[in-house]
């Protein structure tokens, strides 16, 4: 049974601002990979591309974590929380729009053997 938790975090940055926060959310990445159970934590900037027609916010944390008590774990550090509240929350943060959530690789109907 898998545990793995695949987080994607989207932000719109105000107008003007998104160099600015793309730079902030860099920051967070050095900490948050020394973290017991991050698999992987980067920041990436949306590419225009006549094969990737999609329609994305411009900056996207790309997250995998072992299991959900890891990455429930990381949402709760102090520079995390930090972020939300002053990017986020805050009038004059840089965030304008974001959005998290969180997925999972195995199939509802899953029936892998159990041990233990």
């Amino acid at each position: 049974m898998s545990s793995k938790v695949y987080c994607i975090a989207s932000f719109e940055p105000k107008p003007g601002k998104e160099r600015a926060l793309f730079r902030v959310l860099q920051g967070l990445e050095a900490d948050t990979l020394r973290e017991d159970g991050c698999i992987q934590y980067r920041v990436t900037r949306h590419l225009p591309s006549p094969f990737a027609g999609g329609q994305s916010y411009p900056l996207v944390f790309n997250e995998i974590w072992a299991d959900m008590a890891s990455f429930e774990a990381h949402c709760q550090r102090s520079a995390i929380a930090e972020f939300f509240e002053a990017h986020c929350v805050s009038p004059e943060g840089l965030v304008a729009r974001h959005n998290v959530c969180i997925y999972t690789d195995e199939p509802e109907d899953f029936d892998a053997p159990r041990f233990g």
